[in-house]
């Protein structure tokens, strides 16, 4: 696992490119390490139906979750309890996608398949395993909220979902995964407040549009800009009753574990502090990482890592439980590498600084991001 990055990587602007030269290295001199019980063991929610849907050279191909699952299975699963994902109600898919939509997938995969849009394929078999992959992040959320503080989970399924609005597929998405779920926890699991952290480096529009008016969802995207699909900039920040809830963080080409691991630490934890969720979800892209070929950002191993562990920190803190849905990712040994990096940290247990944070300094764009946040969220800046 390559060290985390530092030094000379700030002082850009998104859409600007930076460097990422200096490094320094993960874990360093924390102190006391605590433990935290777990009221159950960890999920992983998946189904065979994510290898049915056949995109055939594309870079959201089947070999993806080929590689997570030979990778976990040479883990031993890592000790998670294994759980095959139902296909979604469709009364709870119709809270966030519109009957028409819906048909449009299902008629595309029963003529044999269809090309919706310039990047999103369908074939025969992709109706099945987009349902369950809604269908696993809404188990997933059910399992999450029954077990309660400490549990966590991930939910591994093709096709990903953040890019799917309420009428139409976009981005190698058909339905909103994270989105369906999230929104079953609020309309139907009691939850008020949940916490949405996208750190897939493609903006997550569709589950931006989605809760554009909702102050139930706190979404959060840290993506590069400019790249596709060319929205997510920081002036956009909600409507109505969901104005402030919508949170864009973009980075400029060449980001790498310095500016995400300060974003996530420095702007993400102090929103959620403020907020209160009773869920804490993340769109678990790993096309950040500095081998995947779509994009130009540069996380690291390591930066995942850390990443993961401050939002794992993050629902000891405050007594929630935290899972992740897949999204993008398209180096597949780096994906599953990834993965399995973000299943042991989440499940290991660890309540302390591990890595240590300290090694990490204030993004100039956590800085700005926080200035930018105070008038919306006034004590963002006592909760750091």
């Amino acid at each position: 696992m390559r060290p985390l990055t530092g030094g000379a990587e700030g002082g850009v602007e998104a859409g600007c490119t930076g460097t990422d030269d200096d490094q320094l290295p993960l874990g360093r001199g924390h102190g006391p390490v605590r433990y935290r019980a777990m009221r159950s063991e960890p999920v992983f929610l998946s189904h065979p139906s994510s290898l049915d849907h056949d995109t055939g050279d594309h870079p959201e191909r089947i070999r993806r979750i080929e590689a997570i699952n030979a990778a976990l299975e040479a883990r031993d699963w890592l000790g998670y309890e294994r759980i095959s994902s139902p296909a979604v109600e469709r009364a709870v898919l119709e809270r966030v996608h519109s009957p028409a939509h819906i048909e449009r997938v299902t008629a595309a995969a029963h003529a044999g398949g269809a090309q919706l849009d310039p990047d999103t394929y369908v074939s025969a078999g992709s109706y099945t395993a987009a349902l369950h992959a809604a269908g696993g992040a809404v188990e997933l959320v059910q399992r999450l909220l029954a077990g309660g503080a400490g549990q966590v989970g991930f939910s591994a399924h093709r096709p990903p979902g953040h890019h799917a609005v309420t009428e139409r597929a976009m981005g190698f998405c058909l339905f909103n995964n994270i989105a369906v779920a999230a929104q079953h926890a609020v309309t139907a699991l009691g939850v008020d407040r949940v916490l949405i952290v996208d750190w897939d480096v493609h903006h997550g529009n569709g589950t931006n549009d989605i809760f554009w008016e909702s102050d139930q969802v706190l979404f959060v995207s840290i993506h590069q800009l400019p790249l596709y699909p060319g929205s997510g900039h920081a002036s956009e920040l909600g409507r109505e009753r969901g104005y402030g809830y919508t949170v864009n963080l973009p980075v400029p080409p060449r980001s790498g574990d310095e500016t995400f691991v300060s974003l996530t630490r420095d702007v993400v934890l102090p929103l959620a502090r403020s907020y209160s969720p009773q869920l804490v979800l993340i769109s678990a892209g790993y096309d950040a990482h500095e081998r995947d070929p779509l994009a130009d950002c540069r996380v690291s191993d390591a930066g995942y890592v850390a990443m993961t562990a401050l939002l794992r920190d993050l629902g000891a803190e405050l007594g929630v439980p935290v899972g992740c849905v897949l999204e993008g990712g398209y180096d597949v040994d780096a994906l599953a590498r990834c993965v399995v990096l973000t299943m042991e940290t989440l499940g290991s247990g660890l309540a302390g600084p591990d890595p240590d944070m300290d090694a990490i300094p204030v993004h100039p764009l956590a800085t700005e991001a926080l200035a930018r946040l105070a008038p919306l969220w006034p004590d963002v800046s006592s909760q750091r």
